[in-house]
């Protein structure tokens, strides 16, 4: 029960923020759960491609196998299933009608996708308690963290058609790039770059709060006479 709790409390709890964040106008329950299943169900194809992925990259050694492992097996694959699902199955429902409702579906479908991969990680044999608390206070937030990126720009690209196409590249583009710099410094295991680490994810947090604080300021439902 520890187990199972300390692999979804993490994911339960920034939902319930996000959510509460969108204060002016809450999305329907039935979406965000399309959004968190999509989310669980997009492990599937992921975990295929990856293993393709990892296949591909068998050759490099060192920091390239480093690299090739945090940009093109994880954040690649990973970002693109996370973008496909929010763009195919939530992007075009009338629901979606202010930029901030980006950030909420995306970090709906990224921390869908972190659920069940903090389960397979704390029901490994090798790992358990220790790896799920660790997880908690990174690889959780860091998911939503890459769907605020992803969010912020889907909501630009929603509402701004005079520059959509470049404003749904960057949905992807950014938080892969992000996504993959994250990993790298951890796969490569090179005490300079691991010091890096801390001031990389709050650097990661303030700018998620930043774009999310800008969005809800900029609502469309936002009451005349509202000091956010």
């Amino acid at each position: 029960m520890d187990i199972i709790l300390i692999a979804t409390a993490p994911v339960f709890i920034i939902l319930f923020y996000i959510y509460y964040r969108d204060k002016y106008e809450h999305e329907p329950i039935a979406l965000l759960i399309k959004g968190l299943l999509a989310g669980c169900l997009a492990i599937i194809p992921v975990m295929f491609f990856e293993y393709w992925m990892q296949y591909l990259g068998s050759q490099f050694t060192g920091l390239n196998s480093a690299a090739w492992n945090a940009f093109m097996v994880a954040a690649l694959v990973e970002e693109v299933f996370k973008f496909a699902a929010v763009y195919f199955l939530i992007w075009r429902n009338p629901n979606f009608n202010e930029e901030f409702d980006g950030i909420v579906y995306a970090v709906f479908v990224s921390l869908g996708f972190a659920l069940v991969e903090n389960m397979m990680y704390v029901f490994d044999k090798d790992a358990g308690f220790q790896v799920g608390l660790m997880r908690a206070f990174t690889a959780v937030p860091a998911h939503a963290m890459f769907g605020v990126m992803m969010g912020y720009r889907l909501g630009l690209a929603k509402f701004i058609p005079r520059k959509r196409a470049h404003y749904l590249l960057m949905a992807f583009l950014v938080p892969f790039f992000f996504h993959g710099v994250y990993d790298f410094i951890l796969m490569s295991q090179k005490p300079l770059l691991i010091l890096l680490f801390i001031p990389f994810v709050m650097y990661l947090l303030w700018r998620s709060i930043i774009r999310m604080r800008e969005l809800v300021r900029n609502s469309f439902f936002k009451p005349e006479n509202d000091p956010e």
